[in-house]
């Protein structure tokens, strides 16, 4: 699931997760991120921490997330209420299952992005969970009560926590505690128990990684944590390692690839809306994105490899070889798993094809950057 910049101004005072006094006790950094006091990361560092989820199992709080549900009557009433203000197909998202998609603007840039998940159980019909973004969240909501609120009832569920268990060994963790878990397929979404406790799980992540994400209520949290860091093949992360872990899976992250002025189309994202929705439109923003399909965008998002070992930042400018300002770096850094600096950056369709030759601003020098495909580190998301 995207997050927001790490840059994320302070806010005072800081607000807490329910597993803020576990990573003081475990010796995290802590900084001020999306208006909460986050970790970092743990003393073993960033790239440790990176690697060990790429070849074992990390595990992530991401309580700061904005968790709700949208209750109405039955399914149909529910999705319809909901595809008003997002691109993807809602109505057709099937029992037990996620899907990603976006919070449009009317000039289809993108306010923020969001997993929304329907239950496995005929009963639930009618509800639907939203994970949105920690700094847009109290946006995201006034939305979501002002234009369809007359419609269907939102409940804030701010008495939850959210782990996240990423890497290749997840599915082995897990199944130790919650048989239910090994079976789910990707995007999968369902309500299980783990060593008795009530959770909501589903099948995805934000690292390129097989994993889950496990929304749990608050006074939960912490047993939940300890029970899974018990594990050997466990390791907590910090915000610094899921940021560079995303990045080196090519994934979007809020604030930086998608903005208000950034379409899902110029982002890459047009997978995400599906057949229906391009044909028929009916949500926010819909004439910009069925035009940016049919005809192109002036700008799209490519990955990006500087020559050296520097890494590039974002609000770096993109140059032609003539030296000509052709676009910007959205996202950069080291990738340990690449062993050396990638980002992400927008630039004219024409000069998109991975292997073409660019200048990017470092230090006040014009140093060489390719274009190239993503991801940087080959996706490993379970597949059935």
């Amino acid at each position: 699931m995207a997050d927001p910049s790490l840059e994320s101004a302070t806010q005072s005072p800081l607000l807490k997760t329910p597993l803020h006094a576990e990573h003081v006790a475990l010796g995290a950094r802590m900084v001020p991120f999306a208006g909460y006091d986050m970790p970092v990361q743990y003393p073993t560092g960033i790239i440790t921490e990176h690697n060990h989820t790429r070849g074992a199992a990390g595990l992530f709080d991401v309580s700061h997330m904005g968790q709700a549900f949208l209750v109405g009557d039955g399914h149909e009433a529910v999705s319809s209420a909901l595809e008003t203000l997002v691109p993807a197909d809602i109505l057709n998202l099937g029992r037990g299952r996620q899907r990603y998609s976006q919070f449009l603007n009317d000039q289809g840039g993108t306010l923020d992005d969001l997993m929304v998940s329907r239950s496995p159980d005929p009963a639930d019909d009618g509800a639907l969970g939203l994970v949105v973004n920690a700094s847009c969240k109290n946006a995201d909501f006034a939305l979501l009560r002002a234009k369809i609120g007359n419609r269907v009832k939102l409940i804030i569920a701010d008495d939850r926590a959210l782990l996240a268990l990423q890497g290749p060994l997840a599915a082995a963790v897990m199944a130790e505690h919650c048989p239910d878990a090994a079976a789910m397929p990707f995007m999968g979404s369902r309500s299980s128990t783990f060593d008795g406790i009530d959770i909501g799980i589903s099948r995805s992540g934000y690292t390129g990684e097989d994993g889950y994400e496990l929304s749990v209520k608050a006074d939960k949290a912490v047993t939940l944590w300890r029970v899974l860091l018990a594990d050997e093949r466990v390791k907590p992360i910090g915000l610094g390692a899921r940021d560079s872990l995303r990045l080196e899976a090519g994934l979007c992250l809020y604030g930086h690839e998608l903005n208000e002025t950034i379409s899902p189309i110029e982002a890459g994202l047009a997978w995400s809306i599906q057949k229906r929705r391009r044909e028929q439109g009916g949500f926010a923003g819909a004439g910009r994105i069925q035009r940016e399909i049919a005809g192109g965008t002036t700008r799209t998002r490519v990955g990006l490899i500087p020559e050296g070992r520097s890494p590039v930042r974002e609000g770096a400018v993109l140059k032609s070889i003539a030296g000509e300002q052709v676009g910007i770096v959205s996202s950069g850094g080291f990738g340990p798993t690449v062993g050396g600096p990638v980002a992400i950056g927008y630039v004219p369709p024409a000069l998109s094809a991975p292997g073409t030759e660019l200048l990017v601003e470092l230090r006040g020098k014009d140093v060489p950057i390719k274009v190239a495909a993503m991801p940087f580190a080959p996706h490993r998301f379970h597949r059935s």
